[in-house]
């Protein structure tokens, strides 16, 4: 007899140490995290044991290479990994993108020297990292950011390392801060020039330096275990070694790490999508009413193959963009795409869930209600969904006239 319901996913992966390591990775969700997910949310606990064995095991330092300590893997991988963590809780399986697109910039633009001494601490030593990019003032305008960093007198030239004795100095406010107060390290954004993107430059900043400190965490409809807060700089003071790139290419890191950040949010939204849909599956061919599984009646059909055609059609959109980075190919418009239609996608399909569920969807009783309200963020973070269609089209039909 065929035995129908939730079922596990079928993954692309393409070595048989890939596979292994998913199945490491399914280990330790069903043992680790799903046991606990909706207690832990409901209570706001924030899972820093949870991060110190993701980093015990690997899974925070997948896409980095093995030369650091990174655990060499694609992006078509590290992306699926992204997923099973997110379906599992999402606090968690966002809090591995963040931290992934906090590493990017040390990775891509430091020095050798930069690279030995930061990330392999970074990497698998336990550390967690945070991004430091909006403000209060900039969200999707982001080149308009107003903090500050000033050198002092004497120090080292806009590219050299060679000096000793450099310092900058660091004021304002970082806002939506994912892991604001909690990271080990911030990747901070802040404008050492004048107006516009070319006078914004990159820094490596300790979450305990003196006059850094963080406001209490908003309070947000979703993903309550996951601390997001403004971050305020205080003279704090950082030396030029920690300055990552040349001075001005700050910006251009930056957007580069989203490109690859908004790959990591399309997979958590598909993972969210995907729970929601198991979730679905198993209520509706238990329910029954009318003397039948309530999953019989053709209305409720639909909206499950409906459901389950997103979510594939969003798993297929985000790994053929990963094949591309992972190619070495530009993907900007197709991580814009990937992001776009997966969070769409997930805030349709976690709606349609607790809809399935009828009342029971509305309670707290059953997890569609959390993967409905954590799945309205992701068309929010590293851009908002209207920002995603201005890069789609800018690559489609060139720049806006003005």
């Amino acid at each position: 007899m065929t035995e129908y319901g939730p079922r596990p996913v079928e993954r692309s992966l393409p070595t048989e140490e890939a596979r292994d390591l998913m199945t490491l990775v399914r280990e330790l969700v069903e043992r680790e995290i799903k046991p606990t997910a909706a207690e832990e949310e409901a209570a706001g606990r924030f899972p820093r044991e949870t991060f110190t064995l993701l980093s015990e095991s690997g899974l925070l330092s997948l896409p980095y290479s093995d030369e650091f300590g990174g655990g060499d893997q694609p992006y078509e991988v590290y992306l699926q990994v992204l997923e099973e963590l997110a379906a599992a809780r999402l606090t968690i399986g966002l809090g591995v993108s963040v931290h992934t697109l906090a590493c990017h910039a040390l990775a891509g633009y430091g020095t050798k020297e930069q690279r030995a001494e930061h990330l392999p601490a970074m990497l698998g030593g336990g550390l967690l990292g945070a991004y430091c990019l909006s403000e209060p003032s900039s969200g999707s305008d982001a080149a308009a950011l107003t903090t500050r960093a000033t050198r002092e007198e004497g120090g080292t030239s806009r590219s050299s390392r060679a000096e000793s004795g450099g310092i900058w100095t660091i004021n304002g406010t970082k806002a939506w801060t994912t892991h604001g107060g909690v990271a080990d390290f911030y990747t901070v954004l802040a404008r050492t020039g004048g107006a516009g993107p070319r006078g914004i430059t990159a820094f490596l900043v300790p979450g305990d330096i003196e006059g850094l400190s963080a406001a209490q965490p908003e309070r947000k409809m979703g993903m309550k275990g996951s601390p997001t807060a403004q971050l305020h700089f205080d003279d704090v003071r950082v030396p030029d070694s920690r300055r990552l790139g040349d001075e001005g290419q700050g910006f251009a890191i930056a957007l580069d790490a989203l490109d690859s950040g908004r790959l990591g949010i399309a997979a958590c939204a598909i993972g969210v999508a995907q729970a929601a849909l198991d979730e679905a599956l198993s209520y509706t061919t238990q329910r029954r009413q009318f003397g039948r599984p309530i999953a019989d009646f053709q209305g409720l059909r639909f909206m499950l193959a409906d459901m389950a055609t997103q979510v594939e059609a969003g798993r297929a959109l985000y790994l053929s963009a990963a094949r591309l980075r992972d190619a070495g190919r530009p993907f900007t418009k197709e991580a814009a795409m990937a992001k776009l239609f997966c969070t769409d996608a997930a805030m349709r399909v976690t709606t349609d869930a607790v809809q399935l569920l009828g009342g029971y969807g509305y309670t707290q009783d059953f997890p569609a209600e959390r993967y409905m309200r954590e799945a309205k963020v992701l068309q929010i973070v590293e851009g908002t969904n209207q920002i995603q269609r201005v890069v789609i089209a800018r690559h489609l039909a060139g720049p806006e006239s003005r």
